[in-house]
């Protein structure tokens, strides 16, 4: 089983969006995952029409009072489960804050998970900011995978995340975490901007940088008021079409991944 934190200190980058979506295709090539909602917000479970749920969240298990496993949810969509998030979870940062232990409470709520080996990918959606759950959520992950807008400002932020990391690593609560990937999101092929940033953000990360890009289409932004994923909402258009790409190339990177041969997308140029 594979952590995956998808993370940005920044809102508005198409974080929430693509951890529903990538999880939503990866389940559709027979992968069994795992959506973990850590934010207060509850954005990724409203997604998937779960909004206003009680007590699923993972508060009590960041806490240890109740083990992670009775909080995993199935969704409607096949191989996909999520552990849903509620507004208990802005309360357990406060809480969290006081144990010695603060740092490493998911990771040790997540212990059952990687045991039994139930799920191939846990997908973490973290908050958009420095907080409690997002350092709890980069201290469990195996590696981190960050969206960027392609905005003039996408470097800079990167630059930030890739201290984070380093703090995280340097503090000892997680030595083995990598940035595992950077996914360039709200590309506008018609702007030269666009095409500019991805091509910055590419000499500088390397291979780091995933080659599918993820196109700015009003569908994305409408399939969650609706409690859709974008492959229920829009199967056929450019967003869906992106993910999936986005999903094969994401088990191509991961050893032993089988890649489908009937998967398309957006692909970016340098």
């Amino acid at each position: 089983m594979k952590v995956v934190a998808i993370a940005n200190q920044k809102g508005g980058v198409g974080k929430t969006t693509t951890a529903v979506n990538l999880s939503a295709a990866l389940a559709a090539q027979q992968t069994r995952v795992l959506l973990i909602d850590l934010d207060p917000q509850g954005n990724a479970t409203s997604s998937f029409g779960l909004q206003g749920l009680e007590g699923q969240s993972l508060y009590g298990a960041l806490l240890g009072d109740e083990p992670v496993t009775e909080k995993v949810l199935p969704t409607r969509l096949e191989h996909l489960f999520i552990i849903p998030a509620d507004i208990d979870l802005a309360g357990a940062e406060i809480e969290i804050a006081r144990m010695d232990d603060h740092l490493s409470r998911l990771a040790q709520a997540l212990q059952p998970l990687r045991a039994d080996q139930t799920f191939d990918y846990v997908l973490l959606d973290c908050p958009p900011s420095l907080g409690i759950l997002m350092t709890n959520a980069l201290a469990a992950a195996d590696e981190l995978l960050t969206p960027i807008q392609c905005e003039y400002f996408a470097l800079e932020g990167l630059v930030k995340i890739v201290r984070l990391i380093e703090q995280i690593r340097a503090s000892g609560a997680n030595r083995e975490l990598e940035l595992g990937g950077i996914l360039m999101t709200m590309f506008d092929g018609r702007t030269n901007l666009s095409a500019q940033v991805v091509a910055d953000v590419r000499a500088h990360f390397g291979e780091r940088v995933y080659e599918t890009v993820i196109p700015r289409t009003v569908r994305l932004s409408e399939a969650p008021s609706f409690g859709k994923c974008i492959l229920e909402y829009d199967a056929h258009g450019s967003g869906a079409k992106a993910y999936r790409a986005l999903a094969a190339e994401f088990l191509q990177r991961h050893a032993g991944a089988v890649i489908p041969n009937k998967a398309e997308g957006s692909r970016g140029q340098t």
